[in-house]
């Protein structure tokens, strides 16, 4: 399968991720956000941003949702809810999360 993000063709998975990470740009994620029908707010972008600075600086850390939630908390300066996350992002915002930020799959079994 693959994507055609700014006269580019970017490969992803069946399940539509990234098959190199080094292809992602922000283009390339909203591509994959528009793909799952996903309207991107500057929050889903923080949360995005996030998994990725946690994966590439924290030796491949895949956080998981409350993890997330904590986070996201102290940048917001607001209480994040496992509710707000789910409605952000339905697909799961540590899988879906990860997909729109151009990271593998996660091999974790999700939840808490």
């Amino acid at each position: 399968m693959a994507l055609e993000v700014n006269g580019k063709t970017v490969e992803v998975t069946e399940n539509g991720y990234l098959v190199n990470q080094e292809d992602w740009t922000e283009a390339v994620g909203q591509a994959v956000a528009d793909a799952d029908k996903l309207e991107m707010t500057e929050k889903h972008w923080d949360i995005v941003n996030y998994l990725r600075d946690a994966h590439f600086n924290e030796g491949g850390a895949e956080p998981n949702e409350r993890t997330i939630m904590k986070e996201m908390s102290k940048k917001w300066g607001a209480k994040a809810s496992s509710k707000d996350m789910y409605n952000m992002f339905p697909g799961m915002p540590s899988k879906q999360g990860r997909k729109i930020a151009g990271l593998s799959q996660s091999t974790r079994k999700g939840g808490y």
